[in-house]
């Protein structure tokens, strides 16, 4: 029988992938970094994989605000 739970490979610090670089650099800046390293990210509540998640998006809405702004500010 095929297992109804997905396997996932444990939280790796050292190899991340960028936008997991970005969910645990927001988790660090609001205090989860230790217990994720530990219990990794099951352990969050829904809340608090809730603001990661809005956190994360603001975080891209602005890098592609600033990208857009640099690209109109170009060499005149």
């Amino acid at each position: 029988m095929p297992k109804s739970k997905k396997s996932k490979k444990p939280f790796d610090i050292n190899n991340m992938t960028p936008e997991e670089q970005l969910k645990f650099e927001i988790a660090e800046e609001l205090g989860l970094g230790p217990r994720i390293l530990e219990h990794g990210w099951k352990c969050l509540t829904s809340k608090e994989s809730g603001r990661i998640g809005g956190l994360i998006t603001k975080r891209k809405r602005q890098m592609q605000q600033e990208a857009a702004g640099n690209q109109e500010s170009g060499p005149m």
